[in-house]
């Protein structure tokens, strides 16, 4: 059986999106796409319902449970009201519209999708040489080549770009999803961990992650049971 936690107590933000979602994930510590939606939830100040599959359990229950809800059996799944939410940059999208994590102006919302998309290619190549059978080949080859390109991209959009340079986050003073996917995935890859030490060569994108986890609710969370590491 899955492990089942409620987090939170539900507010204001729970109103705003409806109601208290249940989010169907695996049990993968603190790390993974699904992960970015408690984070925002987490910072945004949602209660939620957090279920959670351990690896064990997880292929039978993709046949099952999770196929019922979702026809390409894959997680993160929301439930939420009657509803089924699939796909983990859809769901931040909803959310982040609900909740105003999109941006105000279209060129905000344009340069928040644009900077998650970057991620979004960042992150299935390190899934690949992460889960690779040669992971031990494929993934310090991996960290020396698109891992270095994509760190570099973004740190570049970042100090150049006009919304960006007005800093911390994507489009400057005010925090968005794409902020909460670049974290997530510099965290996945252990370059938040160990006072920054992977990030020392893109202060930018270091500034950018010190900003998220200085804000209180995420600060909270970190320094909670709830933050697995």
């Amino acid at each position: 059986m899955p492990s089942t936690k409620q987090c939170g107590t539900a507010g204001p933000a729970n109103k705003t999106i409806g109601g208290v979602p249940a989010i169907h994930y695996l049990d993968f510590a603190s790390r993974g796409r699904g992960q970015v939606v408690r984070l925002m939830w987490e910072d945004a100040g949602v209660a939620y319902e957090d279920i959670r599959y351990s690896f064990d359990e997880y292929p039978e229950a993709k046949k099952t449970v999770i196929a019922e809800k979702n026809p390409t059996a894959t997680v993160p799944v929301i439930e939420l009201n009657g509803k089924i939410l699939t796909q983990s940059y859809a769901i931040l999208r909803h959310f982040g519209r609900q909740m105003k994590y999109d941006g105000e102006t279209e060129e905000e919302k344009y340069w928040a999708d644009a900077m998650c998309d970057i991620a979004i290619d960042w992150r299935t190549l390190f899934i690949a040489a992460f889960l690779s059978p040669n992971k031990e080949e494929t993934y310090p080859k991996h960290k020396e080549t698109d891992r270095k390109h994509f760190l570099n991209a973004l740190e570049t959009h970042l100090n150049s770009h006009n919304l960006s340079q007005k800093g911390p986050f994507v489009i400057g003073k005010n925090i968005t999803y794409a902020d909460l996917v670049i974290y997530q995935l510099l965290h996945d890859e252990g370059l938040t961990q160990e006072e920054r030490k992977g990030l020392q060569e893109y202060p930018r994108l270091k500034q950018m992650v010190d900003a998220v986890e200085a804000r209180p609710n995420v600060k909270a969370f970190l320094e909670s049971d709830r933050y697995l590491g």
